[in-house]
């Protein structure tokens, strides 16, 4: 069985100061699957390409990351792409060119989990389908994972973020956030109140404070994860190689429940996805790491 990933795909052409700009692999779920699978856990990403550039790009990663790709239809006239600008501490601000109008998804049922999350949960006419597909697979008894990864430059409403929050977390088992996304969708809750309370209904949530670390909660408790030291080239795809190594995590548990993890079990987990993340922001671009790198 493998892991479905659904929605954008794109490329970040980041703007370092004083340098040129640099064209590098991204998108959110694109980024999850290219981790998920380095990470040995077989994956299918779902996405839009065009046949260009930027489109090659995009597939060479992923073929040597090993993910096998649904090039969903219709294909865009052309691959779409963020612009990312990096401020000193090496975290990014985007400027989105973005086309999500898919006209079909695979069915859930033939996947062991599926993902989605950032823009293809909250950008019509695809957000639709997505949110269409978070149900049936629910329904199916399939995980589902989800990443909210606001974008308020894309769609600077809050308020329809936190309508996709209310539309998928019911139906999502594993959830993570930045501390960003939760100051979007929960204005004035503390990270760890807040993941307590997602966790309370049988989720396991995560919530990263980047250099502070993250919290972990389920029914039973909550984990405060220490941030790993690194020393930071940027922190473009961090929180999706978190999310990346939380469901490979998962994955080499046989899926537990959140309800059957104890504190110890949390905190591994988090560290474990941590470490992750603190690889990626060791590294330019979106570049996750393998089971190798995270193996003493």
């Amino acid at each position: 069985m493998t892991a479905l990933i659904v929605g954008e795909a794109l490329v970040d052409v980041v703007q370092r100061p004083g340098s040129e700009p640099e064209p590098h692999a991204g998108g959110s779920p694109f980024n999850v699957a290219v981790g998920l699978s380095r990470l040995d856990v077989p994956t299918r990403l779902a996405a839009q390409l065009a046949d260009d550039p930027y489109g090659d790009l995009l597939r060479d990663r992923l073929y040597e990351s090993d993910v096998a790709l649904d090039v969903l239809e219709p294909v865009p006239a052309r691959t779409s792409s963020a612009r990312a600008t990096l401020a000193e501490d090496g975290s990014a601000s985007y400027e989105f060119d973005l086309t999500w109008d898919p006209a079909a998804l695979p069915d859930p049922g033939d996947f062991e989990v599926v993902h989605v999350g950032s823009l293809g949960t909250s950008l019509e006419p695809g957000a639709t389908l997505v949110a269409d597909l978070v149900v049936m697979a629910d329904a199916l008894g399939v995980p589902v994972s989800y990443d909210p990864n606001v974008r308020l430059t894309v769609e600077p409403d809050a308020e329809v973020w936190r309508r996709t929050f209310e539309a998928i977390a019911p139906h999502a088992g594993i959830i993570k956030m930045s501390d960003e996304d939760a100051t979007s969708l929960f204005p004035g809750e503390a990270p760890e109140a807040l993941a307590q309370r997602l966790a309370a209904d049988g989720a396991l949530v995560a919530i990263t404070l980047g250099g502070d670390g993250a919290v972990v909660a389920n029914a039973q408790g909550v984990a405060t994860i220490e941030p790993a030291t690194v020393s930071v080239v940027d922190t473009i795809g961090a929180g999706d190689s978190f999310m990346a190594a939380m469901l490979a995590w998962c994955s080499a548990y046989s899926w537990p429940s959140a309800a059957e993890l104890d504190l110890t079990e949390l905190t591994d987990l988090g560290m474990y996805a941590s470490s992750a993340a603190a690889i990626t922001c060791s590294r330019p671009g979106a570049d996750p790491p393998r089971t190798a790198d995270l193996t003493p």
